[in-house]
């Protein structure tokens, strides 16, 4: 209906949007930017942010951006995730004959035969996600300092990303962790938008559309940004209802009413 009335050619605000038409603040590059170093050079980096923020975005932007033929990704999302399911499942993506036993440390020896092999046959480093690790149970997030251990911690065997939301940095803080927190290469916070790039943010999701019009006055701009905040996941939802409800009552154009409308009779719940 909604691309009917507003004549788009793609959907707007859709979460599988194609990486090369992502919005991108300087701080969304500064972290591509980080993530290729920590991959490049093995090295651990922790991301985290609040909900809906485009943590997930920007690593499937990531995984992108790499050479198949340099690096193998492996990424993983279990909130249930424990260190035997992880090696079981690291050796899955690696399309390995070897699966791990019963054992945990049987499991982290055929990985580390596997990404040896990697390294040494293929030039190829492998790059593991873990995500929603705020989740993590205590004994996979000490699963991770074992991860790094390799030739008497003199080398890592891969490099490793770990994302959660804004709690994993209070969990990683305290003093149980302090070994992995020591390991740590780089730490990075994505933040909301602010008032102008959330503009910029709906403007680019209308190009994508196809659209050149200001369907979204300033005001509703206004209303978008206090509302959401500047989280994306919040942005996409109250422009997607919007801009059906102005289609449902023929509407070419949206101003912060609408936007005020929706967002108490649809989102406050």
């Amino acid at each position: 209906m909604i691309e009917q009335f507003f004549k788009f050619k793609q959907i707007p605000f859709e979460r599988n949007i194609p990486i090369e038409h992502l919005y991108t603040t300087p701080k969304f590059d500064e972290l591509l930017s980080r993530l290729d170093y920590a991959a490049r050079n093995r090295k651990f980096i922790v991301i985290t942010g609040g909900v809906g923020i485009g943590k997930t975005t920007a690593v499937r932007k990531f995984v992108a951006s790499l050479d198949r033929n340099n690096f193998r990704c492996i990424y993983i999302a279990d909130s249930a995730l424990t260190p035997r399911v992880f090696y079981w499942e690291v050796l899955t993506q690696l399309s390995s004959d070897d699966k791990p036993s019963f054992y945990r440390s049987e499991g982290k020896r055929k990985m580390m035969a596997r990404f040896s092999h990697l390294a040494d046959n293929a030039q190829v480093i492998p790059v593991i996600i873990i995500d929603e690790a705020h989740l993590l149970s205590a004994s996979m997030l000490e699963e991770t300092r074992f991860l790094l251990n390799n030739d008497m911690d003199s080398q890592n065997p891969m490099s490793l990303v770990i994302v959660g939301q804004s709690e994993l940095k209070s969990k990683l803080a305290k003093e149980a962790f302090e070994p992995i927190a020591q390991r740590i290469d780089f730490r990075f916070a994505l933040v909301p938008f602010d008032r102008a790039q959330t503009q910029d943010y709906i403007h680019a999701h209308l190009r994508y559309a196809g659209e050149t019009r200001e369907i979204f006055t300033p005001s509703a701009v206004d209303a978008i940004f206090t509302f959401s905040g500047g989280v994306a996941r919040k942005i996409n939802k109250a422009c997607s209802l919007s801009l059906l409800y102005a289609a449902q009552k023929a509407m070419h154009s949206i101003d912060g009413g609408i936007i005020d409308f929706v967002a108490e009779q649809e989102l406050s719940w």
